[in-house]
C-alpha cells in the first residue's frame, strides 16, 4: 500500500511546526512535502536585532534540510490550487513551473505586509518581514547617518538623519527602540553637525503604544522610548509620502529619507483565490484546524481564522505564539485522520505572556501575568527567545555577549538595494533577483561603483524605498549580487557570455542596450579602458543609441583629443584620417576615397590585418577610437568593482 502524500505550504512558525511534528507522527509512513520559497526558518521576533547590528543574518535563521531530514524540501511559490484534483501548481526560484500532488493539504502561507490607501506609501515605504527588509533597512539607516556626517547643508543633514517608523505595535515599537540607540551608537564616532543627533519617530493611530498588551507594559515601553530620545506620538498618522518627507495627520510635514511600515499584517492572497469561506482575508477553519467541507485540506498560522474556544466568538490573533501552536495541533489532526496517530484534538490556548524586547538591558514582559521591567524584563526576554528558537542557541547568546563588550560593526554590506523590497510584494521573505519570475527587465541599469547606492543617494531620496522618488528604471547593474553574466534587454539580440574580467568588472555587453546587435566577447584590454564592442556591419557604438554621436562629439565636432581640432579618424564622409598631417588623406586612398572602415568603402591597401583576440572582431571590423561611455558615472571608469 502507498503512503499517504502530505503537503505542507509554508515554513513559517505554523508551517514549520506541522513539518517537525509530522515527521516525528508518522515515523516514515507518510510522504511528507514542505513547499517554501527559502530553504529556512525565520525566527521573526529577533528580526529587529538583525536591523540594528546585534545579530548576524544567519543566526535567526534554521536550515529546512537539516532540522526537517525526512521532510522533502521544494524551493517555489504557490501560485494555484486545484482543490477538486489534488494538486498544487507553484514556480521556482528560478521561473521553473511544477505541480505537486497531496493527500492532505495544510495551508500554512503566513502573512504579507498591509497595506493602506495612503498616497506615496507602496512607492516610498518599505515594510519589516521579511530578512531581505531587515538587511537593506540595516544598509540604509547607516547610509544616511554617513551621509549625514558629510553634509554641507543643517537642512539635508535633518532630514537623512531622521526616521519614521509608522505602528507602534510589536515590531514597530521594537525597530524605533533599537534604531534609536543603533545610530546614537553611530554618530559618537561620526559626529554629526553642532547640536543635532538622530530622530526617530514613532508613529500610530492607537491612543498608546503597544495597545493589544496590558496597559503597564505599554506604559513601560512608553517611557523607555521617550527617554531613549525616540518622538513618540500617539493619535497621529501618515497622510501623504512624498520624494522629501512624510505629511503627516495633524498637518505637519517631516523632512525624511526613511520610512518603515509597521501598520500590521494581512494573509497570503493565495487563501483569497480557493473560493472557500473567509473572515477579514483568512479562511475559516473548524476547531480542530480543518476547513469545513474539505477533509483533505487544513490551515493553520495567519491564513486561518481559528475559533477562539477561550473566548467564544472571536478568532485567535495573528502572533507568532498562536501560529507555533496552531502548527503542533494541525499535524496531530492530519496524522490522525490519516490514520498515524491519535485522536483529533481542538486548539485550545492559555496565554503565557508577552515580552517585547527595547534594546540594551530594556524590554517590558509579564510572564504567567506578573509585570516585569528594566534588567529583570530584559533578562526574561533573551531567555523566552532563547527556548522558544528551534536552533542556533548557542550562536545568538554569543552574539549578544559580543555586543555587550564590542562596539557593533556599522558598515554597509550592499547586499540587497531599494528596489529588491517593495512594500507591496506577495513574497516579502524572498528579495527580488534581476531575470526572476515575473521581473520586468529594464534598459535603465546603471554599472559601477555608485550604482548600488544610487537608489539612496540620487536626488536625495532612497528611490522605491524611503521617501525618496520611484525608480522603476533602477535595474540592478551587472556584476551586483543575484545578476547573471548576461542579460538581454527589450530589443537587443541574442546574448552571449561575458568573458570573467568583463563580468568581474560589472561592464555590460553591447547587447545590454537598446537598438544593439548580438553581443561579442571583448578582450580585457578593450574592456578595462571601457570601449564598447563595434556591432556588425559598422553599427553604432553601444553607449550611442541610434547611432548618436560619441561622447564630446555633438553634431559631428572633433573627437576629443584630436590636435588641431581635426576630425576623430574614421569618420564618414571621407574626412582626413587621425594623425594625418595637414589633413592629408588616408594612406592609400587616392582621391579621397573612403578611409577603412567607413560604410560602402573598401579596406586601406598595403595594410596588413591584425590578428584578432579572443572576444575581438574579425578583420574589416576593429573597434572604434576612444570613445568615453555615458553610461557609468566619472568615478567608475576608474576599475568597477
Amino acid at each position: 500500500m502507498s503512503r499517504p502524500r502530505i503537503l505542507i505550504v509554508g515554513a513559517g512558525f505554523a508551517g514549520y511546526r506541522t513539518a517537525r511534528t509530522l515527521s516525528r507522527l508518522t515515523r516514515g509512513r507518510a510522504h511528507i512535502t514542505l513547499l517554501n520559497p527559502t530553504d529556512y526558518f525565520l525566527y521573526l521576533p529577533l528580526l529587529p536585532q538583525v536591523a540594528a547590528g546585534i545579530l548576524e543574518p544567519r543566526r535567526v535563521t534554521v536550515s529546512l534540510s537539516d532540522s526537517l531530514p525526512d521532510v522533502r524540501l521544494v524551493l517555489g511559490e504557490a501560485d494555484r490550487i486545484d482543490l477538486d484534483d489534488r494538486t498544487l501548481h507553484y514556480t521556482g526560484p528560478e521561473g521553473e513551473g511544477g505541480t505537486l500532488a497531496y493527500d492532505r493539504l495544510v495551508l500554512a502561507a503566513g502573512s504579507v505586509n498591509k497595506l493602506l490607501p495612503i498616497p506615496g506609501v507602496a512607492e516610498h515605504a518599505h515594510g519589516f518581514r521579511g530578512l531581505p527588509e531587515a538587511l537593506y533597512l540595516r544598509d540604509h539607516v547607516t547610509r544616511q547617518v554617513e551621509l549625514a556626517a558629510s553634509a554641507d547643508d543643517a537642512r539635508t543633514c535633518a532630514a537623512r538623519c531622521t526616521f519614521v517608523v509608522v505602528g507602534a505595535g510589536y515590531t514597530g515599537t521594537e525597530v524605533a527602540a533599537h534604531g534609536q540607540m543603533f545610530t546614537d551608537a553611530q554618530v559618537r564616532r561620526h559626529p554629526l553637525r553642532r547640536g543635532m543627533r538622530p530622530r526617530w519617530m514613532l508613529l500610530d493611530v492607537a491612543p498608546r503604544v503597544l495597545p493589544e498588551m496590558d496597559e503597564k507594559l505599554s506604559a513601560t515601553a512608553d517611557r523607555v522610548l521617550r527617554q531613549r530620545g525616540v518622538d513618540v506620538r500617539m493619535g497621529t498618522s501618515v497622510k501623504e509620502a512624498t520624494h522629501d518627507g512624510v505629511l503627516l495627520t495633524d498637518g505637519e510635514f517631516v523632512e525624511s529619507r526613511t520610512l518603515v511600515w509597521c501598520v500590521g499584517v494581512r494573509p497570503d492572497p493565495l487563501v483569497e483565490s480557493l473560493g472557500l469561506p473567509m473572515e477579514k482575508g483568512r479562511l475559516l477553519v473548524d476547531p480542530h484546524l480543518r476547513v469545513p467541507g474539505r477533509p483533505e485540506l487544513f490551515a493553520c498560522g495567519d491564513v486561518a481564522a481559528v475559533p477562539d474556544l477561550e473566548n467564544p466568538g472571536s478568532y485567535t490573533p495573528m502572533t507568532a505564539q498562536h501560529a507555533w501552536r496552531h502548527g503542533k495541533v494541525a499535524a496531530e489532526n492530519v496524522a490522525a485522520s490519516l490514520g498515524l496517530g491519535g485522536a483529533r484534538t481542538p486548539y485550545r490556548h492559555r496565554d503565557l505572556g508577552f515580552v517585547v524586547d527595547l534594546g540594551g538591558a530594556k524590554a517590558a514582559a509579564n510572564p504567567l501575568g506578573v509585570t516585569l521591567s528594566g534588567v529583570p524584563a530584559g533578562v526574561v526576554t533573551r531567555g523566552y527567545h532563547l527556548a522558544a528558537m528551534p536552533g542556533n542557541r548557542v550562536r545568538v547568546a554569543a552574539d549578544w555577549l559580543l555586543d555587550a563588550v564590542l562596539p557593533r560593526q556599522a558598515v554597509q554590506l550592499g547586499l540587497v538595494r531599494s528596489w529588491s523590497v517593495p512594500l507591496d510584494t506577495s513574497s516579502p521573505e524572498v528579495a527580488r533577483v534581476p531575470g526572476g519570475p515575473g521581473q520586468r527587465q529594464d534598459a535603465g541599469a546603471r554599472s559601477g561603483p555608485g550604482a548600488a547606492l544610487a537608489a539612496d543617494t540620487d536626488g536625495g531620496g532612497t528611490g522605491a524605498g524611503g521617501p525618496g522618488r520611484a525608480r522603476p528604471h533602477d535595474e540592478p547593474a551587472k556584476g551586483q549580487p543575484g545578476s547573471g553574466a548576461t542579460q538581454v534587454r527589450p530589443g537587443a539580440g541574442a546574448a552571449e557570455p561575458r568573458s570573467e574580467p568583463e563580468t568581474a568588472k560589472g561592464r555590460r555587453p553591447a547587447t545590454d542596450r537598446p537598438g544593439s546587435g548580438p553581443a561579442e566577447l571583448r578582450s580585457e584590454p578593450e574592456t578595462a579602458k571601457g570601449r564598447p564592442a563595434p556591432g556588425p556591419g559598422g553599427e553604432p557604438a553601444g553607449n550611442q543609441p541610434g547611432g548618436e554621436p560619441a561622447r564630446h562629439q555633438p553634431g559631428g565636432e572633433p573627437a576629443r583629443n584630436q590636435p588641431g581640432g581635426e576630425p576623430a579618424r574614421n569618420q564618414p564622409g571621407g574626412e582626413p584620417a587621425r594623425n594625418q598631417p595637414g589633413g592629408e588623406p588616408a594612406k592609400n586612398q587616392p582621391g579621397g576615397e573612403p578611409a577603412r572602415n567607413q560604410p560602402g568603402g573598401e579596406p586601406a591597401k598595403e595594410r596588413p590585418a591584425p590578428a584578432p583576440s579572443p572576444g575581438q572582431h574579425p578583420p574589416g571590423h576593429p573597434a572604434p577610437g576612444p570613445v568615453k561611455r555615458t553610461d557609468v558615472p566619472e568615478d567608475s571608469a576608474k576599475g568597477d568593482s
